[in-house]
């Protein structure tokens, strides 16, 4: 049967096919990257959460997990260079230049890789992006190869996740802090968000007016243009536009992972070739297509009845008085709830932790580890990280939010530095001591804010900090190993 010619077929959708399968597979890379290089330290066989200890207490039922099966620092080293690897060539295109079911083992290999390192991931990967870059990866699946025009009802289910994850958003600050509906949320975000990029402080420091226009327009785009993706051509594509645009906004104003990113790339789900035609300066055309093989239609279209079902929770979510925010409603990350900074901070704390070398823990020569991303020493402008996602840093943030599901790991932490282990200074911008042991570490808590134009001009520094309290008096080896 040729669907390719009928309903089934989304003829007019082949840039943003190449945009989506392609640019997700980039995050793939990026996100496998990044377990290649933090996971060991973190959750590995000497990590701060060791996955041996939580997939013997948590069953494979609940949150399935290659590593269930056994986990070591080696086999996560394979499954996160393989993952890497087959995403690398889904960003060139190479399944894609096959049959679909090419492309479609391709995304559902990474999928799968990703979600058994999710799953045993524990508070480093309790984040929202995770779950949405598997739902994307997944749906990426059924997008078909260059050889056949795009599922139509895949597309479909693309807007809808990216509809969940704009109106979901926006939901949640309406429901959330009063600061939201009185606009006034930027006078303090870009200062307290988790991570601070270069451009932070520069939007800290806006005119007022221009923050509530900001927050005015951010209800705009996050509470009626996702009703718009679903609207005929030209419309949904400058809808579209709308959401590239706002998120282009967001990652230069701080740093979140590969949340900006992913969602400016399903929104390309909206883009239609005829409207890329009119506004680039060359063609984009419609490709000449196979006609789609009968048993791709049949996978599909089961594949689009199973995310309808379990769409039924997230879609009442969206009306739930008591809206959950980033939730996931089963052990495979699918159809799940998004949303962020339902409230937002209005002082931002720091855990600084410092270590000495001398035998007197009252001494004054403390000396301060410097992490890549959160907020340090006061003359050191944020760095620009995203869409890299540095996952000890964030859990710092949390911390000094008083999380309590922080302090387990934090407390091993301060142990490795203590007994200066390399993969965990790894992690770290800076260790003061060169990888030698030092004697005593503590940990202390500051205020920071940002700097005024002229405490800049005067100190050159971009922040201002002020100590608050002692989270952690200085311990040695020996009164941390009685701990454990």
């Amino acid at each position: 049967m040729d669907w390719a010619g009928g309903w089934f077929a989304a003829e007019n959708y082949d840039a943003a096919r190449f945009v989506l399968q392609r640019g997700i597979a980039l995050v793939y890379v990026i996100a496998f990257v990044a377990a290649l290089r933090q996971f060991r330290p973190l959750l590995g066989e000497h990590g701060l959460l060791p996955v041996p200890q939580f997939v013997a207490r948590v069953p494979a039922r609940l949150a399935p997990s290659l590593f269930h099966w056994r986990y070591s620092d080696r086999l996560l080293v394979a499954v996160a260079a393989v993952g890497a690897l087959v995403a690398a060539a889904l960003v060139l295109g190479l399944p894609q230049a096959g049959p679909p079911w090419v492309p479609l083992l391709a995304f559902l290999l990474v999928w799968a890789l990703y979600l058994s390192v999710v799953n045993v991931g524990q508070v480093f990967y309790s984040f929202g992006w995770e779950s949405l870059l598997l739902e994307a990866g997944f749906l990426a699946a059924f997008l078909g190869s260059d050889r056949v025009a795009p599922p139509l009802t895949v597309i479909v289910l693309f807007r809808w996740l990216v509809f969940r994850l704009e109106f979901g958003a926006g939901m949640i600050k309406m429901r959330g802090d009063p600061c939201w509906r009185d606009l006034t949320c930027l006078y303090y975000h870009h200062e307290t968000q988790p991570m601070p990029n270069p451009g932070s402080w520069f939007f800290h420091h806006l005119p007022r007016p221009l923050h509530k226009v900001e927050v005015a327009a951010n209800h705009v785009t996050q509470l009626v243009v996702p009703f718009l993706l679903f609207a005929p051509q030209p419309v949904a594509t400058a809808a579209a536009a709308v959401v590239v645009v706002t998120q282009g906004w967001l990652m230069l104003s701080g740093n979140f992972a590969w949340l900006n990113f992913l969602t400016m790339l399903l929104a390309f789900s909206a883009v239609g070739d005829g409207a890329l035609d009119r506004l680039l300066p060359w063609s984009v055309g419609t490709q000449a297509h196979e006609p789609t093989p009968a048993w791709f239609a049949v996978v599909v279209l089961a594949v689009t009845a199973l995310m309808v079902v379990l769409s039924y929770w997230p879609a009442r979510n969206l009306v739930d008085r008591h809206q959950r925010m980033n939730a996931s409603f089963n052990r495979w990350h699918l159809a799940g709830a998004y949303g962020a900074f339902g409230s937002i901070t209005r002082r931002r704390d720091e855990v600084v932790v410092e270590g000495t070398e001398d035998d007197d823990p009252f001494t004054p020569d403390w000396h301060e580890y410097e992490f890549k991303g959160k907020p340090g020493r006061p003359g050191r402008l944020p760095r620009q990280w995203a869409p890299y996602h540095l996952r000890l840093d964030w859990g710092m943030w949390f911390l000094a939010l008083g999380s309590p599901s922080q302090h387990r790991w934090f407390t091993v932490f301060l142990l490795r530095l203590l007994e200066a282990d390399r993969p965990t200074l790894g992690l770290l911008r800076h260790d003061p001591f060169a990888g030698r042991r030092p004697r005593y570490v503590r940990a202390r808590v500051f205020r920071y804010r940002f700097s005024t134009w002229e405490e800049l001009r005067r100190t050159r520094q971009w922040w201002q900090r002020q100590e608050r309290a002692l989270l952690v008096a200085p311990q040695n080896l020996q009164n941390m190993h009685q701990l454990f």
